[in-house]
């Protein structure tokens, strides 16, 4: 081995897929806050339901937490 670094260098579809949920995530969550603050003063005035408050707040967590939503049933199940 002349180049040990090569050995345990990640795979760059990996590292692009990180880098994009990172700008993802970065982009969308001032977003989301801005849709949960309209929907709850939609809500509040009686514009829309509040069960689409309630979908829109669980949406946003179900969004962002997915990857640690996904870690922790692998936890429970062992995988």
């Amino acid at each position: 081995m002349l180049v040990p670094g090569i050995a345990v260098a990640g795979s760059p579809f990996a590292t692009g897929a990180n880098a994009t949920q990172a700008q993802l995530v970065a982009i969308l969550t001032p977003l989301a806050a801005v849709a949960v603050m309209v929907s709850g003063v939609m809500a509040w005035f009686g514009r829309i339901s509040w069960w689409w408050m309630v979908g829109v707040v669980l949406g946003t967590v179900l969004v962002f937490g997915g990857p640690q939503i996904v870690s922790w049933i692998r936890g429970m199940f062992g995988v």
